[in-house]
């Protein structure tokens, strides 16, 4: 006979071991999302200070926001926000020092300007603007025929409280 102490063991490690293992196939299941247009096989994956996110390419990395995401409330949370990197860099920057980094205004000025953080508080009008942001790639996959670029499905959008000063103020 089996005693009441080595049952409750056995029979908590079986509910763990169970959990575990349809956790695993959870996991699983939603490792690899199927997109509705060809070649439309895509990874999630997790990216520094970002929730799993379809994957697109990895370098430059673009993420798509799963369409799941689009029913959590009007806003889209910051870590689920798409990635447009454009940039020849492994990831996008994750973290800034607000006391050193500047903002550098040159080329085709008349009058090339350097702004840390704090001047361009100090100087400029703060404002904040609820507003949609979207790749103009976004749909690209849909194309019929196909284009060239990343063939995003409809995930490289988001809707975001944006706060800080207008780029037309500081270009003046």
């Amino acid at each position: 006979m089996i005693s009441p102490t080595s049952r409750r063991a056995f029979l908590r490690g079986t509910a763990l071991a169970t959990a575990g293992v349809a956790a695993g196939r959870a996991v699983a299941a939603d490792t690899v999302v199927q997109m509705p247009f060809e070649n439309g096989e895509r990874t999630l994956v997790a990216f520094p200070q970002k929730r799993p996110l379809l994957r697109l390419t990895s370098r430059p990395p673009q993420l798509e926001t799963p369409m799941s995401v689009f029913n959590e409330g009007v806003l889209t949370p910051n870590d689920a926000f798409f990635v447009r990197y454009h940039l020849p860099l492994n990831a996008p920057p994750q973290d800034l020092d607000a006391d050193t980094f500047k903002v550098e205004v040159k080329g085709k000025v008349s009058t090339p300007a350097s702004f840390t953080l704090a001047d361009l508080k100090k100087q400029f009008e703060e404002v904040e603007v609820v507003a949609v942001n979207q790749c103009s790639g976004n749909g690209r996959a849909f194309f019929q025929p196909r284009v060239a670029g990343g063939q995003m499905g409809n995930g490289c959008m988001g809707n975001a409280r944006w706060r800080g000063v207008r780029l037309a103020d500081v270009l003046k």
